[in-house]
């Protein structure tokens, strides 16, 4: 038991650092439908992309992939919408993903592995310019495992 308390104790140093924080994971910033870890993934938090003049106008996902440790945000807004997704691991590890108006509406950006780690998602969304309260933001709560 003393060798496992000492891995995490040394895990934890470590995921402090730096360099390690954005020490490149297996699938970081890969797309999760091309590499197959989005075929069995489900949604842990979801959240509303909320603008303060138009109210609610999407949805925002944070999904995980047991198959492949990983987590990625996914959005539903207004077809018209363009902005960034980000998604978060616990050990300061990040991507960020632009998107554009299309595809329905529906959006994903690529995946970061967190196993064994908290992540959490983000997303904005603008339209018509962004001003006059076109735009809006939604983050899901942290979700752990």
């Amino acid at each position: 038991m003393a060798v496992v308390t000492g891995a995490v104790a040394a895990a934890a140093l470590f995921a402090g650092s730096p360099a390690n924080a954005q020490a490149a994971k297996p699938y970081d910033h890969k797309d999760p439908y091309k590499s197959g870890c989005g075929n069995s993934a489900r949604a842990v938090k979801t959240a509303k992309i909320k603008s303060r003049a138009n109210g609610t106008i999407g949805t925002i996902k944070l999904m995980w992939s047991g198959k492949c440790k990983t987590n990625w945000t996914e959005i539903k807004v207004g077809s018209t919408m363009s902005g960034s997704i980000k998604v978060y691991a616990q050990d300061g590890r990040y991507d960020t993903f632009s998107y554009k108006a299309g595809n329905g509406g529906r959006h994903w950006g690529d995946m970061v592995w967190a196993n064994n780690m908290c992540a959490w998602g983000s997303a904005t969304a603008q339209w018509g310019g962004g001003r006059g309260g076109q735009n809006g933001s939604g983050t899901t709560a942290k979700a752990c495992g």
